[in-house]
């Protein structure tokens, strides 16, 4: 009995390892729509600090979608929603004051980014330009975006795909804290790492 539960324990892994060399070929992924993985997304954020550092933190809470067309993969349209109540610090009496008066998240409960274009730059990068809304204001943003490739993911029963993606924007374009830059960088750099499962959420 011991060897019919290992040979089916070699047999799964064999067949998980199989699954796990992501395409970097869009055309051998379907189209459709595609939802955020969020137990498999983060977003980090860095800001200099006094010039001496990049202070960095995080949001917890984030939402995406695609709209995926492998034979014009330069036609995909991506929502991307940051929840700024859930950014985190480590010092949770600084992410309320982040959170109530830097972001005024009751308010502004949502940060979204909508894409209007990709532009394809290589083999496996491109950049989104859209809109930014954030804090009751509006901004044109750029999203440099690395594919990482997709598959069948066996785990989930269905296709995913990943991305690496980098942005930066001006914190004073949205009205995000007064001090000055010598005490508080104005640019703020974003670090995304996202997956997307083929027509909705993971379970």
């Amino acid at each position: 009995m011991r060897w019919i539960q290992a040979f089916a324990v070699y047999v799964s892994v064999s067949l998980l390892a199989a699954c796990a060399t992501p395409t970097t070929d869009p055309e051998r992924l379907p189209a459709g729509s595609w939802q955020l993985d969020p137990a498999h997304a983060s977003v980090v954020w860095e800001v200099q600090h006094f010039g001496l550092s990049w202070y960095v933190g995080r949001f917890d809470t984030v939402d995406a979608s695609l709209e995926f067309d492998p034979a014009r993969p330069d036609d995909a349209q991506l929502t991307a929603i940051i929840y700024p109540r859930s950014i985190s610090t480590g010092d949770t009496a600084f992410d309320r004051e982040l959170a109530e008066d830097w972001f005024r998240a009751d308010a502004h409960p949502q940060i979204r980014f909508v894409s209007q274009r990709i532009e394809i730059t290589g083999e496996t990068e491109g950049r989104a330009y859209g809109t930014l809304y954030m804090k009751g204001q509006t901004s044109e943003a750029a999203m440099d975006i690395t594919f990482n490739g997709g598959l069948f993911n066996p785990l989930e029963g269905r296709n995913a795909m990943g991305f690496s993606a980098r942005m930066e924007v001006d914190r004073r374009s949205h009205g995000i804290g007064s001090l000055p830059e010598t005490i508080l960088g104005h640019s703020v750099r974003i670090r995304i790492e996202a997956e997307f499962l083929e027509g909705g959420e993971a379970e």
